[in-house]
């Protein structure tokens, strides 16, 4: 059967990965048993995509990411080049007892360069991570979050732009208090 996405010819993609049309999946990326990916998303080089991960449509995830079992990233979802997901939040090389925490990325969410979510976090809808952050806690949607630990320092409209006065300066969409 002739398959509608793209797969590198240094890409491993285990045959128990579901993929979505349109996909592209490129150089020296791994894509475990058990992952569900969209249509229409982008897994940029030397990426790892671990065991019963799932991802939406339309996103973007670059180059370097990994993404450990127990990630769910939503539709429409920007994932910078870097970017690492945890999964155990007490790990210990010599552990058998240990405990994934699920992490969430929602939709339209985004993710700078070189930033780290820690385990067992939600990172909201329309969100948008800082490059070089560390996400220790929710993110709530639209939020704006910079820094180790990432606090919020404000709030982006859906086309990304920080709201400034009550009004999204690029797009012009009103905003009243924290939400639209």
């Amino acid at each position: 059967m002739e398959r509608d996405y793209f797969v590198h010819d240094t890409a491993i993609v285990s045959d128990g990965a579901v993929i979505g049309k349109g996909s592209k999946i490129w150089v020296n990326s791994q894509i475990r048993e058990n992952v569900v990916i969209g249509s229409n998303v982008i897994i940029s080089k030397d990426t790892y995509i671990d065991a019963t991960v799932v991802i939406g449509n339309n996103v973007k995830i670059q180059n370097g990411v990994s993404v450990f079992h127990g990630v769910t990233i939503e539709d429409d979802v920007f994932v910078g080049p870097n970017v690492t997901f945890t999964n155990d939040m007490f790990p210990r090389a010599f552990s058998e007892d240990w405990k994934v925490y699920e992490t969430r990325v929602c939709k339209g969410a985004s993710i700078g360069a070189n930033s780290t979510v820690v385990c067992g976090n939600v990172i909201g809808e329309y969100a948008m991570v800082g490059a070089g952050s560390v996400v220790t806690k929710d993110v709530p949607p639209h939020a704006l979050v910079v820094g180790n630990p990432a606090k919020m320092i404000g709030y982006v409209c859906k086309c990304g732009a920080k709201i400034e006065n009550g009004k999204c300066p690029k797009c012009g969409e009103e905003w009243k208090g924290t939400r639209k």
